[in-house]
């Protein structure tokens, strides 16, 4: 259960911004799942994981519980198709407006 709910106009667009805006949709060159990305800097990768794409990964379903994934376990075959897109210029680099 949330210990916090956002309810203004303010923070709910906060929120969104923080976890939409700029984000580019890459699909993982081998199973195909969607993911919505955006990097803010070359180090810098922020990844959200759908649960359609949870339930696709390979990976994330050979753990055992795809639909709660860690925050730090990834897939080493999605972060090469972001690695790529990024290569291709596909992927914008920089926030834009703190976000």
């Amino acid at each position: 259960m949330a210990s916090f709910v956002p309810t203004s106009d303010d923070t709910l667009e906060d929120r969104r911004l923080y976890t939409e805006a700029r984000q580019t949709t890459v699909a993982c060159l081998d199973c195909l799942a969607e993911v919505g990305v955006k990097k803010n800097s070359e180090h810098h990768t922020a990844i959200q994981w759908s649960s359609s794409a949870q339930g696709s990964c390979p990976v994330l379903s050979r753990r055992g519980v795809p639909h709660a994934r860690s925050v730090h376990a990834g897939c080493p075959r999605m972060e090469a198709s972001i690695d790529a897109a990024a290569r291709e210029g596909r992927i914008p680099l920089g926030a834009e407006d703190g976000y």
